[in-house]
């Protein structure tokens, strides 16, 4: 799972130092500020409770593994993005993007009604390693002031979470640049609660069905909008995509999070983050389009140079991941 990055503008940098940070990211190993709030759900009823609540099987955790789900509405929409690890038999940890656990204990209190479990925050703190390295430098013992080392992959990127009151960074790990990870997260598609998730977001519109949902499991909150979209094929107005704007040699260029992208003059959608990518050279984005717009399609958006906004420039909406 993606911990929450900076989505608010992205234009070309001025060092090599993102340039070296992403290529550690991508090619060996980098750690990484991915902050995350930590959740304790414990007690007699914990299994059955969550169980009842998230979009995933977490009964079917065995002790130390983690699985993403869903914390959804009645209506479907969608609460949380979030992580489970089983800690024991009646014991979980539910962490979730920085600055969002407040709102998990709230969801998960509000369906609490005359069951035995504990939904407590928990002040722990998260080191993100990543790059195809990561699990060799972990390798198979918990490194110190770590509780889980819990394996992360998603799309091609691969890494470790380090989880616990104090993890440290592994000797000979560098310490790389947010923007290089936010560029990495960009490329590949990863959401963050705030900018690609939030309160109006379907899961499907994010591509998260596969990824957070079992079809297989008993009842959970939320399920009956899930189930209904993949009988129908999982057709929605939007779906969640990649605008790369076409580079211009000697015009440092920006992207901002909420610049409408327009197809023919009508809008199909807004930005949500964005970065600069050192592999492709350019401004990339994340973006909910309209489901007319398959990629690979021409788009415009609104761009900045030297801090001017200016007319539209010519994009590209482009399949995840880039």
């Amino acid at each position: 799972m993606s911990g929450s990055a900076p989505s608010g503008a992205a234009g070309a940098p001025g060092s090599n130092e993102l340039t070296e940070d992403y290529g550690v990211l991508r090619r060996s190993v980098g750690a990484v500020t991915v902050a995350r709030d930590v959740v304790r759900v414990a007690g007699p009823d914990a299994v059955e409770y969550l169980q009842g609540q998230c979009s995933q099987d977490v009964a079917a955790l065995g002790t130390g593994v983690s699985a993403d789900a869903l914390l959804l509405t009645p209506q479907g929409k969608l609460d949380a993005m979030v992580r489970v690890t089983r800690a024991g038999d009646d014991k979980f940890y539910v962490d979730v993007d920085a600055g969002y656990g407040a709102s998990v204990i709230a969801r998960l209190g509000r369906f609490k009604l005359r069951v035995k479990v504990e939904i407590d925050p928990v002040d722990w703190r998260n080191v993100a390693l990543r790059g195809p390295g990561a699990a060799a430098v972990v390798g198979g013992a918990t490194p110190p002031g770590t509780s889980f080392a819990v394996p992360y992959a998603w799309a091609g990127v691969t890494g470790v979470d380090l989880l616990g009151p104090d993890p440290q960074i592994p000797a000979d790990v560098r310490r790389c640049r947010p923007d290089a990870w936010q560029a990495i997260r960009v490329e590949t598609g990863i959401p963050v609660m705030g900018a690609e998730l939030d309160e109006r977001t379907i899961a499907a519109e994010a591509g998260l069905l596969e990824r957070c949902v079992s079809f297989t499991k008993g009842c959970y909150t939320g399920q009956e909008l899930v189930a209904r979209l993949d009988a129908r094929g999982n057709k929605v107005a939007r779906r969640l995509r990649a605008v790369a704007v076409d580079p211009v040699a000697g015009a440092p260029r920006s992207l901002h999070a909420g610049t409408e992208v327009s197809v023919a003059g009508k809008v199909v959608g807004r930005l949500t983050s964005v970065a600069w990518s050192p592999g492709l050279q350019t401004a990339v984005a994340l973006a909910y389009l309209h489901r007319d717009v398959e990629p690979t399609c021409p788009v415009e958006v609104q761009v900045e140079e030297n801090g001017e906004v200016t007319a539209a420039a010519q994009a590209l909406a482009v399949p995840l991941p880039v």
